[in-house]
């Protein structure tokens, strides 16, 4: 076993009326909360759709997911760029002040 990998533990959750055993590594509470996410979303999406099986609902949940995700990861970059910009006009500001980082 790799000495420098976290050690995994059997997490019991319910998602969709569904038992799993999962193998988490960290804090099993955050497993659970994330089955508990998925639980809720999964159940508001059925309630929503008249005969839906569980394979369409995981499916449409799956969907959900991923559009607020490339949303995060969108706004992230987003981010990251007035981070940048932001850190570039204070080097210039502090160039033009004789005040360099470092210095």
């Amino acid at each position: 076993m790799d000495a420098g990998a976290p050690d995994k533990q059997l997490v019991r959750v319910v998602i969709f009326q569904q038992p799993y055993t999962l193998k988490a590594s960290g804090d099993p509470g955050e497993t659970e909360a994330l089955a508990a996410s998925v639980d809720s979303l999964m159940n508001q999406i059925a309630n929503r759709s008249a005969n839906a099986d569980a394979a369409r609902v995981a499916v449409l949940a799956a969907l959900h997911l991923a559009d607020r995700l490339t949303k995060l990861q969108k706004e992230l970059a987003g981010i990251q760029a007035r981070t940048r910009d932001a850190a570039t006009r204070i080097d210039e500001l502090l160039t033009a002040t004789g005040d360099e980082p470092g210095a």
